[in-house]
């Protein structure tokens, strides 16, 4: 353990049960705003599509897939390709082939801004 890290955890031990509660949310919070971990995998990892895929599946395996794309990013497009399957009956196939090209694009943006 880092020596900043023994001190916090010694910190925190003498701290009341009320003030390691407020620590530890103060530590969340930090944790929450903090920039994701860059993903040592440059290239995507070249899952197949199966034949027969749900759009759920589809998601998972894309973000298995590209895991250098920051997933807090397409949260907003992947909920709103789901909604537009569940709510509007846009078929799956056409979905998935939706996804797969934003998560492309996001792969590209990605690449685009390291290199």
């Amino acid at each position: 353990m880092a020596p900043s890290a023994q001190s916090l955890a010694t910190i925190f031990e003498d701290l009341p049960e009320k003030d390691q509660i407020t620590l530890f949310e103060f530590a969340e919070f930090l944790k929450s705003r903090a920039p994701e971990p860059a993903s040592k995998v440059k290239d995507p990892l070249g899952i197949p599509r199966p034949e027969e895929e749900s759009v759920v599946a589809a998601i998972k395996r894309l973000k298995k897939n590209y895991p250098m794309v920051p997933q807090k990013s397409m949260l907003n497009e992947t909920s709103e390709f789901m909604m537009q399957h569940m709510m509007q009956g846009k078929s799956a196939h056409d979905v998935i082939n939706d996804l797969e090209i934003l998560f492309e694009e996001k792969f590209k943006s990605v690449v685009g801004n390291k290199a």
